[in-house]
């Protein structure tokens, strides 16, 4: 038996996972994960300083810093893993329409933050943007190096999610709020200042016309490019990274979240160490944002 740890989460708790990977490795024989078993690792925390806090990501610099931000404001706001601010990075050479996820990648630079300026709730806007900047250290302020703009080739979706695959690709989940969830992919070479147009993959996921509950607010690839969890208000799902990114939407197991506390769960994020982070919005009128994190553990006999 050998043991793989994933990682990523963020908004009102934390949510650790850990895979156990029994048998072969051979490449035959595959069988699907069995569904995690999930419990709360800690009290949901307040973030007075984040009350739009919306997507959520995992530094690959710092080990224990997790980034975030509000829908509007020019800034990063790194937190702990207890939910805490440590740092606040002013980012410049960016607009800002509606920022709604955040994620850390590979670049030329070494690691890099992505920014997605992707939300659109009336679904009308011409084109997306992502911003592209080195992840900052120690640094009170950073300049966004790379702007990248996209269009979906069936017209204006409202998005709230980024996924960044192990070898760099970006995908953008829609939000499903004005049809069904939708996965697509940027161009594996990207052009600065462009205008890329998407590719769809595979078909719509089938969600409740109308249904809130099954709107995705984020999602998170893990550390090892294997899992990928996608987040509702309720809950979140995770999905074989290889499968999902060819088009199937099959779910390997779905934890419940309605207990968490959360007003208005938005992020998520997979960390080193397998937990799993959420954030989410305080609900209007200021109120603070949440933090909080599960821990799961669930097998996968993944003989393939």
């Amino acid at each position: 038996m050998r043991y793989v740890s994933l990682r990523r989460l963020a908004g009102i708790g934390r949510v650790a996972i850990t895979l156990a990977v029994f048998g072969s490795s051979s490449p035959s024989n595959a069988q699907p994960a069995a569904a995690p078993q999930c419990h709360a690792s800690g009290p949901i925390v307040r973030l007075p300083d984040l009350p739009e806090a919306s997507g959520v990501t995992s530094s690959q610099r710092t080990p224990g810093r997790l980034w975030t931000h509000n829908d509007s404001g020019h800034l990063l706001v790194a937190l702990d893993t207890e939910g805490r601010v440590t740092t606040r990075v002013r980012v410049s050479g960016v607009a800002i329409e509606d920022w709604e996820a955040v994620g850390v990648g590979r670049c030329p630079a070494g690691s890099c933050v992505y920014i997605a300026d992707i939300g659109d709730n009336a679904a009308k806007r011409q084109r997306i943007t992502i911003y592209r900047l080195p992840e900052p250290g120690a640094e009170e302020s950073v300049t966004a190096t790379d702007t990248f703009h996209a269009t979906y080739p069936d017209g204006a979706h409202d998005a709230e999610t980024l996924l960044i695959a192990a070898d760099g690709t970006l995908y953008i989940v829609t939000k499903g709020e004005t049809d069904a969830v939708g996965l697509y992919r940027f161009p594996r070479e990207l052009r600065a200042g462009a205008t890329h147009q998407l590719e769809r993959v595979g078909s719509g996921r089938a969600s409740k016309k109308g249904a809130a509950a099954d709107r995705i607010t984020d999602g998170s690839v893990s550390p090892d490019g294997t899992w990928v969890a996608l987040r509702t208000r309720q809950g979140f799902t995770l999905h074989r990274a290889a499968d999902l990114f060819a088009g199937n939407w099959t779910e390997a197991g779905r934890v419940d979240l309605t207990t968490v506390g959360e007003v208005q769960g938005e992020g998520i994020t997979i960390a080193d160490d397998g937990t799993v982070y959420l954030t989410g919005e305080g609900g209007g009128k200021a109120q603070p944002g949440t933090f909080a994190s599960y821990t799961c553990a669930f097998t996968s006999r993944d003989q393939r």
